[in-house]
């Protein structure tokens, strides 16, 4: 008998709230016939819900949260005052073992402030990194931080690079990802000394990394690397850039072609190749952002998401929980410690 998957959702997260998520459980109840939910939030409102989903009902246990986390609480406030909340709860069913992963579509500050807080970092990490997917012209790539940790020395970039390799061999399923730094040129002088250092001990490293080198902002959209590196303030703005033009994009499209009659035939006509694309760059296809570096999996949904979206997320928690990534992660630290102690060894003895 197949041993089932239990996971832990936060009902009360999202613009939509409860409406969205458990219309996203439903959806990712229908294609995991082996997983079962524990949904965290105002239970009576749940259990409503979840009466237009009978078949998703059947494998989803609902727990009274009276509290729930705003979008405007601070991390620190959330933290010391919201210890009865749907997302603190949900959060401590995977320490206490209930779970194997929580999927939240809350505030993105609380939501990794608690999980630290209660789930740790594992071995070897200084701080947890967030982590998400890139449509790119080649397939998908991997791009983390994305804005948990603002500033960034040397050791942590080390820290993303191999968290990062270890997600895109797990998740992506690449025999060999290869990685690269953003920076703001490819040439080894330029740079900060946190970017160079990073470099540096990559470059030595006796882990099973294929480091590229730098890269550069249009690399990103290239796929010029399967593992893209950088600073939470960084990346933050690189992905908000990216959704940006993406939304530019079709908007401008979409004028284009309602623009005339003879435009509208040409969209007609195109349509399919259209609809293609409408999928490759659907950023619900996207959603799904893992906190790696926890002591446990917590996925964050974007919160403006619809149930396709969050669905989407629950499977990439499905995926992590499946391919055991914070076992392969905290084999391949284990090796990096290794590494950098020889190192200070040989440096000491010359």
């Amino acid at each position: 008998m197949t041993a089932r998957t239990t996971l832990s959702i936060d009902a009360m997260g999202g613009d939509e709230g409860p409406a969205m998520v458990v219309e996203g459980v439903a959806m990712a109840a229908a294609k995991r016939s082996d997983t079962d939910f524990l949904l965290f939030g105002k239970k009576a409102q749940i259990v409503s819900l979840l009466d237009k989903f009978p078949d998703a009902a059947a494998v989803c246990t609902v727990r009274h949260a009276e509290d729930v986390v705003l979008n405007d609480d601070k991390p620190a406030v959330a933290l010391r005052g919201r210890r009865g909340s749907s997302m603190r709860m949900a959060i401590d069913s995977v320490k206490d073992g209930e779970a194997a992963a929580v999927i939240s579509a809350g505030n993105t500050g609380a939501l990794m402030a608690m999980a630290k807080f209660v789930l740790k970092t594992l071995p070897g990490i200084d701080r947890p990194a967030i982590a998400t997917f890139f449509p790119t012209q080649r397939s998908e790539s991997v791009m983390l931080d994305l804005g948990a940790n603002i500033e960034c020395d040397a050791n942590h970039l080390v820290q993303f690079a191999v968290m990062g390799e270890v997600f895109a061999r797990n998740v992506l399923g690449l025999k060999e990802p290869s990685v690269g730094i953003l920076n703001v040129g490819v040439e080894d002088l330029k740079g900060n000394s946190a970017v160079k250092e990073a470099a540096a001990v990559l470059q030595d490293t006796h882990l099973p990394i294929k480091f590229h080198g730098f890269v550069e902002g249009d690399d990103i959209g290239a796929g010029t690397v399967d593992v893209i590196v950088t600073d939470g303030f960084t990346g933050n703005v690189a992905l908000k850039t990216a959704e940006g033009t993406a939304k530019f994009f079709s908007q401008a499209l979409r004028d284009v072609l309602t623009s005339s009659s003879r435009a509208s035939l040409g969209a007609l006509i195109a349509k399919p190749a259209l609809n293609q694309l409408k999928i490759k760059l659907d950023p619900r296809r996207y959603n799904g952002a893992m906190f790696l570096g926890l002591n446990g999996i917590c996925i964050k949904s974007h919160g403006g998401t619809d149930a396709f979206g969050f669905a989407h997320a629950i499977e990439v928690g499905y995926d992590l929980i499946a391919n055991s990534i914070n076992d392969s992660i905290k084999q391949d630290f284990s090796q990096l410690q290794a590494d950098m102690l020889s190192n200070k060894q040989s440096i000491a003895g010359q």
